[in-house]
């Protein structure tokens, strides 16, 4: 998310069509998607020549534009770098599909989640998983969990901390009623009483203000604060994970046949490690090191 998103739930359900298409299953609880309920589809519905596409032969990919980093690199999707550029073409691989035969069509965020007709087959552009949304779209299991950090400017007192203990003494800041405020207090228990602000647009004022050391947000907001509104910000890191996270998930059509094959795809992904190791590639080397 390098634009702030509304405030999201986590959950991921299949359309009841796609499953009977493809055939189910039900996670065990602490299975590859822990934000919710996948399905699983058969090998012969998922194989690459059985796949209903908007293109036959190729699978077309959404992403708004300008592509953000890190999730994109270059505003260039097709070049396979970035982390949502690299799980895309990680998933293609996953159904069979080489790089030559992945496509990338220009959708703007409100388009994707609409309930109007996609000519994309899955869209990748750090769209949260929402019971509200699914009543529009599809989603896969998610392919990212969200992350807190921590935000402050060049030379500020907790510039260049590594650990959660390094930020017991700073005055953090976050949006009222927000899981980055139940961060601060929960993960991090300063010794100063956190600020709280209306708006992030306030927190980030407060913070070229000197007023507050830092500000935590979600890892997507965090970039978009560093590269959009602060001249010297810079990500302190990310917070432990902690809880049920929110998490990012490949939109499709509703009820489309290969929500099953996509999210089988995303928990192979995720159970061989690949997710992981974009997620350090691309984001913890980006400038969003994990604080200890």
């Amino acid at each position: 998310m390098p634009r702030p998103r509304p405030a999201l739930a986590v959950a991921s359900v299949l359309a009841v069509a796609a499953l009977a298409a493809c055939g189910s299953s039900t996670p065990e609880p602490g299975a590859s998607a822990p934000a919710g309920t996948s399905g699983t589809a058969g090998a012969d519905a998922c194989a690459k020549g059985s796949l209903t596409l908007v293109k036959p032969g190729t699978l077309t990919v959404g992403t708004d534009k300008p592509a953000y980093e890190p999730w994109f690199s270059g505003d260039d999707p097709s070049n396979g770098k970035g982390y949502e550029s690299a799980v895309a073409y990680a998933i293609a691989d996953e159904l069979g599909f080489a790089k030559g035969e992945v496509t990338w069509a220009v959708v703007p965020f409100n388009t994707a989640i609409s309930p109007a007709p996609k000519d994309f087959d899955l869209d990748l552009n750090q769209i949260s998983i929402s019971d509200d949304r699914r009543k529009a779209v599809d989603f896969s299991s998610g392919y990212y969990d969200v992350r807190q950090a921590v935000v402050t400017y060049t030379g500020s007192p907790i510039d260049g901390k590594t650990t959660v203990a390094d930020l017991k003494g700073a005055n953090l800041g976050a949006q009222v009623g927000t899981t980055s405020y139940k961060a601060i207090t929960d993960q991090v228990q300063p010794s100063n009483d956190p600020k709280v602000f209306d708006t992030n647009d306030v927190a980030v004022q407060a913070l070229k203000n000197k007023q507050i050391d830092g500000i935590v947000v979600d890892v997507p907001t965090a970039f978009y604060m560093t590269a959009a509104q602060l001249d010297d910000g810079v990500i302190v890191g990310q917070l432990p994970a902690a809880g049920t996270p929110e998490q990012f998930g490949a939109v499709l059509d509703k009820g489309s046949a290969l929500t099953p094959c996509v999210t089988k795809a995303v928990d192979a992904l995720r159970a061989d490690g690949t997710l992981e190791k974009l997620q350090q590639q691309y984001l913890a080397n980006a400038g969003a090191p994990e604080l200890k």
